[in-house]
């Protein structure tokens, strides 16, 4: 428990003093008061055309960022010969890898609740702004795709030898991810009989965190209806009170997971010299 801690402490240090961080927090604030802008229509009650855009705007930089931010820090240390030293240490592989993930969350969180709080401060003065529980769901959606895909970043960590082999996982992962998705499963289900095409779909999407952390929120903020028929499973598992404890244990099993594989293949590689 102590090594978990001092490691968690060292990535507090490092994640505040990268330069990367405060670019990421002014992008951030500049793109949460956009946004802000935008919505002139009054105050949202649930799920609209500007609650969707800024929805799919996080959608498409927070995993990119926390992709970037969580492999680098773990191949960082591979190039620089930290990694090499690791293995001098009686460092179990738990309490390294878990408190680099706890460090770097807790950064990426900072950077994220300043920026909803800055937006925050300055829609109170406005009457644009969005209602108190739209702007949770919001905050929950970054927090949820910052926990999951900083998880995938360990794994990338692991596999990646150089920060240049990491950033070319990062970029085909997230757009497999977040950019090909839709038009790959429509490619994939378009092929099989239409009966088959709800449950599997069903099943596919536990394979991608964004996609079951926006169907939820979505869902969350009373638009099911946008995400269509072949989601009406989701939809009616979300809105039934156990919904939310399953969504919850199935974020924190993916990033358990995640984080175990990271550790084997960390290990294997170890090994393999």
């Amino acid at each position: 428990m102590n090594h978990f801690t001092t490691i968690m402490k060292r990535e507090l240090r490092i994640g505040f003093r990268n330069p990367w961080a405060y670019s990421f927090l002014a992008l951030f604030v500049i793109f949460m008061l956009s946004m802000l802008l935008i919505h002139q229509q009054g105050y949202s009650s649930g799920y609209s055309g500007v609650t969707g855009m800024l929805m799919n705007l996080t959608l498409y930089l927070l995993p990119l960022i926390t992709l970037m931010l969580g492999a680098f820090s773990i191949t960082g240390e591979k190039e620089d010969g930290s990694a090499a030293l690791l293995y001098t240490y009686r460092l179990s592989m738990t309490s390294w890898l878990g408190g680099k993930y706890i460090g770097l969350l807790l950064v990426l969180i900072s950077i994220v609740t300043i920026g909803y709080s800055v937006t925050g401060i300055i829609s109170s003065f406005t009457a644009s702004g969005f209602t108190a529980s739209v702007y949770a769901l919001l905050f929950i959606f970054a927090v949820l795709l910052i926990a999951a895909f900083l998880a995938i970043a360990m794994v990338i960590g692991a596999i990646a030898s150089t920060r240049w082999q990491a950033l070319t996982y990062v970029i085909g992962i997230w757009f497999f991810f977040i950019i090909g998705w839709s038009p790959i499963m429509i490619a994939l289900l378009g092929q099989l009989p239409y009966l088959w095409i709800k449950p599997l779909l069903t099943i596919m999407t536990f394979f991608n965190p964004a996609e079951w952390i926006r169907v939820y929120i979505i869902a969350a903020l009373g638009g099911g209806m946008i995400v269509g028929p072949e989601y009406y499973q989701w939809i009616t598992w979300v809105t039934h009170p156990s919904g939310h404890i399953a969504f919850t244990l199935l974020t924190i099993g993916y990033v358990l997971g995640s984080l175990a594989l990271a550790g084997w293949l960390w290990k294997r590689g170890r090994y393999r010299g």
